[in-house]
């Protein structure tokens, strides 16, 4: 996987998306990132279970300052895989710029097919009761 720069990660995900226009479809991840590269392994049997693990887990989100956050986007379509980390500092650039890529790229979307088994279906519900017309 590719770790690009905001601006180059928007280029690479127009093109992901025009390639993937006429057949495909591109894969999009969004998810918190606190700078780890690499899983931290656990220590001893059963540590991911009990009442000890919720105390950790606590103790590990307080320490972490909540201006240091970034998030990790990730695309893929299959073949070729891109990701990017979106600062707190650079979010708002980078939302309006990938809201307005997502806009542009929406245009391919199938719509979905009526069927005509829905109407079937309710024509007898409305039909009026026989007890009503005594």
């Amino acid at each position: 996987m590719v770790l690009l720069d905001n601006d180059s990660f928007l280029t690479e995900l127009a093109q992901l998306f025009q390639k993937c226009r006429s057949t495909g479809s591109v894969a999009i991840t969004l998810k918190k990132y606190d700078g780890r590269t690499k899983p931290v392994p656990r220590k001893g049997k059963g540590a991911g279970t009990g009442a000890g693990a919720g105390e950790r887990k606590g103790q590990a989100e307080s320490s972490e300052p909540a201006s240091d956050t970034k998030c990790l986007i990730r695309a893929s379509d299959g073949k070729k895989r891109v990701s990017t980390v979106v600062t707190t500092k650079e979010v708002i650039k980078f939302q309006m710029a990938y809201s307005n890529l997502l806009r542009a790229h929406m245009d391919g979307l199938k719509k979905k097919a009526k069927s005509s088994k829905g109407k079937d279906a309710k024509a007898p519900q409305l039909a009026p009761d026989s007890s009503l017309h005594r």
